[in-house]
């Protein structure tokens, strides 16, 4: 199947694009995409790995679905378009990031910044209905996604891998700690960061310090 992906990533995920699961996939998502509004748009649902290829990579955070609600959405996980209010969950983390680098808020929340320097974004789930939160789960892009896991795992040394909250946790798994950096804490969601564990958790400062470890720049967050 000819996916429309950077080269690096078909290199190592083409076996995927010929597997039962994922024609169904494909099928599923032009279909709904036909039938309504969903998100990101189409061209952008590959955008993590457009701005980050395969041999760049040196962070991932992982995280569930795309925002559902318009002008929100393109492609990069808890990432918003220009001009786009920050959702509870971008302040959370944006207000971690300044406590504990001490650097000021930003005035967008677009990561494509982020992306650019080697951040890959992974949603578990890279499309979703119009409104409609988790409403293409469970039709396959958890599976090519846990294959990205799982390739970067295999293939790469020394990444950061971010989890957030218990989906993203779940994620551990897949990963090999004694050969890559596994940072684990509650959702930077309202609901989760307000009752203890998000702030303070010191992640974007050891994700740098790893990285400065490695012989790898750090990541300007």
């Amino acid at each position: 199947m000819n996916v429309k992906i950077e080269e690096s990533w078909r290199r190592h995920m083409y076996e995927e694009f010929d597997k039962q699961y994922f024609v169904e996939l494909t099928d599923f998502v032009r279909r709904e995409y036909s039938q309504g509004e969903c998100y990101p748009p189409g061209h952008l649902i590959f955008n993590a790995f457009n701005l980050c290829p395969f041999d760049k990579v040196k962070v991932v955070i992982i995280g569930q679905d795309p925002y559902h609600e318009p002008g929100q959405a393109h492609g990069l996980s808890f990432s918003v378009n220009d001009g786009i209010p920050f959702p509870p969950s971008l302040i959370n983390i944006f207000k971690e990031i300044s406590n504990d680098l001490g650097t000021p808020m930003p005035m967008s929340g677009n990561l494509t910044r982020w992306a650019e320097q080697g951040v890959l974004l992974l949603n578990a789930t890279l499309t979703v209905r119009a409104h409609q939160a988790a409403s293409h789960q469970r039709r396959g892009w958890e599976k090519f996604t846990d294959a990205v896991i799982k390739a970067l795992d295999a293939h790469r040394d020394h990444l950061v891998f971010i989890l957030w909250g218990g989906y993203a946790r779940s994620k551990a798994k897949l990963i090999d700690s004694s050969r890559h950096l596994v940072l684990q804490s509650v959702h930077p969601s309202p609901l989760s960061a307000n009752h203890g564990g998000w702030f303070g958790n010191h992640h974007f400062s050891r994700a740098n310090a790893y990285l400065k470890e490695h012989g790898e720049d750090e990541i300007i967050w």
